[in-house]
């Protein structure tokens, strides 16, 4: 199977990406299920990368329903290493407007019905690190792609993942307001967790496409709206990632690369081959070979 080591995940309005050659399609299983759809693999800027819809063609899949872990973990089975994702987001600031791109640093988790939120479980306790939840490599050269474009793009912000699929209350766009978060989306978690957990560099393009519902002399958010505006984004999306390609180094040298090194809290012996096998991909680096039994 060939081996990419950068992907793009695409949210609302970005179900195929313009421009790749070479196209080939791959579906692949995972223990978790299946994937959002199928992975197509082609080259652009001279680089082979992955194209995974998050929502699947079409936009069949809520955000609560994403299989977060199918998806990452094929993408980890792919050998990426690097995932950027693309997302709607809604503005939580005045200064950050309907048609702005921002690049996040910081995760707020308001989500509550997505079981799928850890790769580990079942007898392997792992806690990674999680106190820069994107990798500030892979943002700082996102933001680099983005400087040159004829757009505003913000180089941080805290976005609140919220649980959906219904927009916020007034009260809780207000809220959020108050805890001084910038932009509210729904699909950050558990993707964000899961790309630390598979050791895989994680970074969003966050695309605001609307004023929440905070903002009294804006309209109301609606799906209308949303759709709208995050087509018009969705092209400058295609931009940034264009020119961040050549931007982006061979080698890895963060804190994601290493995030299970010392989160396997579990003693290795007390892991089942029936667990281990099932995060084997994560895992094995870490653990000591399997022995084979000797036949009688």
């Amino acid at each position: 199977m060939e081996k990419v080591s950068l992907a793009i995940i695409g949210g609302s309005g970005l179900y195929q990406m313009d421009g790749l050659t070479d196209l080939k399609e791959v579906n692949l299983k995972t223990p978790f299920g299946n994937p959002s759809d199928t992975i197509m693999v082609g080259t652009i800027a001279g680089t082979r990368i992955a194209f995974l819809p998050r929502h699947g063609r079409g936009h069949r899949i809520m955000p609560t329903e994403v299989n977060s872990r199918a998806n990452i973990y094929a993408l980890k089975k792919l050998g990426v290493e690097r995932i950027v994702s693309v997302s709607a987001v809604g503005s939580l600031r005045e200064d950050y407007k309907p048609l702005d791109v921002v690049i996040p640093d910081q995760i707020v988790d308001r989500t509550r019905n997505r079981p799928n939120s850890t790769f580990f479980g079942n007898g392997i306790a792992v806690h990674i690190q999680f106190s820069d939840p994107y990798c500030p490599n892979l943002s700082a050269h996102l933001i680099q792609a983005g400087q040159n474009l004829n757009k505003i793009v913000h180089p941080k912000g805290t976005m609140v993942c919220m649980e959906g699929p219904a927009f916020s209350t007034r009260a809780e766009s207000n809220l959020y307001r108050q805890w001084g978060i910038d932009i509210i989306g729904m699909t950050a978690l558990p993707e964000a967790k899961l790309a630390r957990e598979a050791e895989i560099c994680y970074s969003a393009i966050a695309l605001v496409t609307d004023y929440d519902c905070w903002h009294q002399t804006e309209e109301i958010v609606s799906v209308d709206m949303v759709i709208q505006n995050l087509l018009a984004n969705v092209e400058t999306a295609k931009k940034i990632i264009r020119k961040v390609i050549p931007l982006i180094p061979k080698e890895r040298n963060c804190f994601c690369a290493t995030a299970l090194q010392n989160s396997i809290i579990t003693d290795p012996s007390k892991i089942t081959p029936t667990a281990r096998k099932k995060v084997g991909l994560l895992i094995d680096k870490y653990l000591l070979p399997i022995k084979k039994q000797k036949r009688k």
